[in-house]
């Protein structure tokens, strides 16, 4: 398999994460998101979306949409588990992995579309960045409690709510978006999952 990815990008982060956990064999493929290379005829062969990621089988299928690749990945790969064992770990798994998406990546994405250079332009609207800065440590406290004394997100084990909250925190690195320091979970969660092979860089 191939996966086509952009290392600064979320959702591609979360894939990649996603299927290092799942240790499976794979040739990751960089595609140069800021040069307009996924605009390209070859790669809109791919994926007429022209987005990221994208993960090419063997017999050059290729799927978008880094949820429904993951859910496809669960299905064909289902060792180790990464949505959960049974109907109520499923449950928690799916649940936080939205709630990591729509509370917090939603709103660091938001900071770092308005106010990064690279989308410098009349798109660019800092108050949406400002409302998302004072709504962040909110949601934050709320993931932090789910969290609790759990080593992962949403329990014992790695899931795929894992997955999107190291991509979301990760982006937030990148785009220097504070993270509430009072969040200890978090933090607790952030400093031992940012260590495991999966969390590496793209080589």
């Amino acid at each position: 398999m191939k996966m086509y990815g952009f290392a600064f990008a979320p959702n591609p982060r979360k894939l990649l994460t996603y299927m290092r956990e799942k240790n499976l064999d794979f040739e990751y493929v960089e595609v140069d998101l800021p040069g307009g290379e996924h605009r390209q005829d070859w790669f809109r062969q791919k994926n007429p979306m022209a987005s990221l990621p994208v993960l090419e089988l063997d017999d050059g299928t290729c799927m978008a949409e880094s949820l429904a690749i993951i859910e496809y990945l669960e299905e064909t790969n289902p060792d180790p588990p990464m949505i959960g064992t049974n109907p109520l770990e499923r449950y928690h798994a799916r649940e936080m992995e939205r709630l990591c998406e729509s509370s917090i990546l939603a709103r660091v994405g938001r900071v770092f579309r308005n106010t990064n250079p690279i989308f410098a332009g009349p798109n660019q609207i800092p108050k949406l960045a400002e409302v998302a800065r004072e709504e962040l440590p909110g949601v934050l406290r709320i993931v932090d409690a789910m969290i609790g004394s759990n080593e992962f997100a949403a329990g014992p084990r790695p899931t795929i709510a894992d997955c999107t909250l190291f991509a979301s925190l990760k982006l937030a690195q990148i785009g220097g978006v504070e993270i509430d320091s009072g969040a200890e979970n978090i933090a607790r969660w952030w400093q031992s999952f940012q260590s495991r092979p999966s969390a590496a860089d793209p080589a």
